[in-house]
């Protein structure tokens, strides 16, 4: 169940990836530290779960006809929606995707609620797409940045918690 489970998180993720390949990149602000979230991306490429992503989805991303291979770090919450940070390793493409979905299982359909976003090592919100029953759509940024940083910031902390010398800020 729980390699089913993964492997339906990449498929949602891979689909979204379609989705925003049609669509130009509405960038944020970039924030004072140009990589803000380098370090997750390390941490993952180095601890996550290896996947990949169909060649099929591959070729419509314009990333060749092979399988497109990811790492994800993905973490379940107790209100049934999971948190998880993907990059991919192969490194003609950049990217990052963090989501928050919950997926659902009615009789023999499985669908995903929540939201993903698009972004890179600087953190930079590039695209937020939105998921229901319904499927995907893009949403305006501003519509959930405040959720977009609110997981940058549980990412940034599962970092610290597991390598807590990674920071330079004092413990309390």
């Amino acid at each position: 169940m729980n390699n089913h489970y993964g492997k339906f998180v990449i498929a949602i993720l891979s689909l979204i990836g379609v989705a925003l390949s049609a669509q130009t990149p509405a960038p944020t602000l970039p924030s004072s530290n140009k990589a803000e979230l380098s370090k997750v991306e390390e941490w993952v490429l180095s601890q996550g779960t290896v996947e990949s992503i169909a060649p099929e989805i591959a070729a419509i991303l314009g990333l060749g006809s092979d399988r497109l291979p990811v790492k994800v770090k993905s973490f379940p919450m107790s209100d049934g929606v999971s948190r998880a940070f993907a990059v991919t390793t192969n490194p003609s493409q950049k990217g990052i995707v963090i989501s928050a979905l919950k997926i659902i299982q009615d009789n023999k359909l499985i669908y995903a609620l929540g939201t993903t976003w698009l972004t890179d090592k600087s953190g930079t919100l590039r695209q937020t797409i939105h998921v229901d029953a319904s499927g995907a759509r893009i949403v305006p940024n501003n519509s959930r940045a405040s959720e977009f940083k609110d997981i940058k910031a549980f990412f940034l902390k599962k970092l610290q918690a597991t390598n807590p010398t990674t920071t330079s800020s004092p413990s309390s």
